[in-house]
């Protein structure tokens, strides 16, 4: 069975009703079955358009579940958003970005999801709608290991929250993989810097693929509160990366990816530092 729902409530009474596959864009879930029609049922929740959109909230922003990548990147956002947007145009190809939703990303809790690092790093939280209310987790709590989610039964995520920042704020994204384009990264990394007067007041940085789950270097933040913006780079130590759990694999040695993600938020902490 194939189901398109108009309405939240639809899907939530389909869900209600019998078990089904949350699909949101399904550029995952559908090449992972190439060659074979899938058995289980589907519910598409791409059609309902209150799960759809980028808007200002009170306290920051309100990024719908079923957002496609590509809306991401046309989206008029500060630039604490860029190292979302720089990540939403590493997902795949045009044709993916097109498709392919924020949820989904988060959903499909790949180690080497390139939104889960950028969207930590903003420190976003998941709103989840289901049978007895809402709640809403950290993005942390939401992604508990490889593929997998807190998501109880019956649950589907409706948006994702921002909070706006204290002061200026500036962010970047960086990854390395074995070719340029269409890449499963090896590490990457986006970084949040908040200043004033060009000194430090926040910093949250989180690296991707160099663990069962995309993690914040919260060593290395506390370490940067103070410091000058453009003395960034220079405070990066190994020991802020000790909490990593890199695999050596068929892209990269463990050896290789741990010294990866240190180079490459060097790099992202000296580019913010001349942005501040």
């Amino acid at each position: 069975m194939y189901l398109r729902p108009a309405r939240l409530s639809e899907a939530q009474e389909a869900l209600a009703s019998r078990p089904f596959t949350l699909v949101a864009g399904g550029t995952d879930h559908y090449p992972a079955r190439v060659g074979r029609a899938p058995k289980e049922d589907i519910l598409d929740l791409t059609g309902i358009p209150e799960l759809r959109g980028i808007r200002r909230t009170s306290g920051g922003w309100r990024i719908g579940a079923t957002t496609t990548w590509t809306e991401v990147i046309e989206a008029k956002l500060p630039p604490l958003f860029d190292a979302l947007k720089v990540a939403a145009r590493e997902v795949g190809g045009m044709q993916i970005q097109n498709a392919g939703t924020v949820a989904g990303n988060l959903c499909n809790a790949s180690p080497a999801a390139d939104g889960v690092p950028a969207l930590l790093a903003l420190d976003a939280a998941v709103e989840l709608a289901g049978r007895g209310g809402g709640r809403t987790l950290p993005l942390e709590a939401f992604i508990v290991g490889p593929r997998k989610t807190a998501l109880e039964p019956g649950e589907i995520v409706t948006a994702i929250h921002v909070p706006a920042p204290h002061g200026a704020a500036h962010s970047h994204f960086a990854k390395i993989g074995a070719r340029k384009y269409l890449l499963i990264s090896i590490a990457m990394v986006a970084a949040v810097i908040e200043t004033e007067r060009k000194v430090v007041r926040a910093a949250r940085i989180a690296v991707g693929a160099c663990s069962p789950v995309a993690m914040r270097l919260r060593a290395l933040e506390d370490a940067l509160l103070g410091v000058p913006a453009a003395e960034l780079g220079p405070q990066v130590q190994a020991e802020h990366f000790a909490k990593l759990a890199p695999i050596d694999d068929v892209r990269a040695s463990a050896a290789y990816r741990l010294d990866a993600a240190l180079t490459l938020v060097k790099r992202t902490l000296d580019e913010l530092g001349g942005r501040s």
